[in-house]
């Protein structure tokens, strides 16, 4: 009789995982993977494992991720604990991490998250990042590795209410930065007259030379480095990373965070950041290099980089986000 009960339980467990060898069904590399990794209610022989919240019933941490050495080590150092930031919940509701190993040591630099600073949703409060954070912009993505604009990010409403594709990483940022059709569960709050967190898209479209005005490159601190041309539409995230930084406004820390069309020989370095009392040098200097030198152009920012005018002042006298006088910054 307890032979028979034994074989019923082990025949159950085999159903339940959709067949009778424990094997992972993972068949090529990760940055490889052309469909999702979010399991769904097919999840086992026909549905039958959906809803379990025990993986390791089915998934021995010692098979697991065979074929995927990018991240084998990484899976069994984590454990069970890290299958539902990458495969989802299962059904089962359980919270999905994401820090668990995206974090600086071990997988530093997807993203990078240099500093103590990250893009929070309380104004003025410095906090690091948690796992609500994240799926508060990601929670729509397949996990493949592969970053596409219209899969991996959370689907927001548009200027008309309507769920139209991002056409751009900045039309993303702006569906919550704006003055009038911000999204309900993330409203970010004006804290002054003119607060660039809610008048920036006013600012991109119709004032800054960052944004869909094109610059003409024909002033007297022309010259940008290679990579950049004066019609380029500089991304948000060119500038602001959201994932961690030193410096206020979440100005990118090092080249590599950001200037996403910069050669890649300068980006890679990379080249640090640093932003203090308004001089934002080190900065601009990574796209700008002008072509006659006047007004300290030769001068290190301190970075290592020469080629912006007036280092080492507080460039918020003359340039900002949506500064008419100076045709946008």
């Amino acid at each position: 009789m307890s032979h028979l009960i034994y074989l019923l339980v082990v025949l159950f467990f085999l159903a339940a995982c959709g067949g009778g060898e424990i094997t992972d069904t993972y068949n090529g590399e990760l940055s490889s993977l052309s469909e999702s990794l979010i399991v769904t209610s097919a999840h086992g022989d026909s549905g039958s494992a959906w809803g379990l919240p025990d993986c390791s019933a089915c998934h021995k941490l010692g098979v697991i991720h065979e074929q995927a050495d990018n991240i084998r080590a990484l899976v069994q150092l984590r454990g069970y604990d890290s299958c539902a930031g990458c495969h989802g919940n299962n059904g089962t509701g359980i919270l999905r991490q994401c820090l668990i190993c995206h974090n600086q040591n071990d997988l530093p630099a997807t993203p990078h998250q240099d500093g103590v600073r990250n893009h929070g949703f309380i104004a003025d409060v410095e906090m690091l990042a948690n796992d609500d954070s994240c799926f508060a912009c990601h929670n729509n993505s397949d996990m493949d590795g592969r970053f596409d604009l219209n899969r991996d990010l959370s689907r927001f409403m548009d200027a008309s209410q309507n769920y139209r594709p991002y056409s751009s990483l900045n039309d993303f940022c702006l569906r919550c930065h704006n003055r009038d059709h911000q999204q309900q569960a993330y409203p970010v709050r004006e804290r002054e007259p003119g607060d660039t967190l809610v008048t920036i898209e006013e600012s991109w479209k119709h004032i800054d030379r960052h944004g869909e005005i094109d610059g003409l490159g024909a002033r007297i601190y022309t010259g940008l480095r290679d990579g950049y041309v004066y019609s380029s539409r500089v991304g948000c995230t060119d500038c602001h990373t959201m994932h961690g930084s030193n410096n206020l406004k979440l100005i990118i820390g090092r080249s590599d965070n950001g200037v996403s069309l910069l050669d890649s020989s300068l980006r890679n370095r990379p080249y640090d950041v640093s932003i203090s009392n308004g001089d934002f040098s080190q900065l601009c200097v990574l796209c700008h290099q002008m072509q006659s030198i006047s007004d300290q152009g030769d001068e290190d920012t301190g970075n290592g980089l020469s080629g912006v005018h007036a280092t080492g002042s507080d460039c918020r006298e003359c340039h900002s986000h949506g500064e008419v006088v100076q045709a946008g910054m």
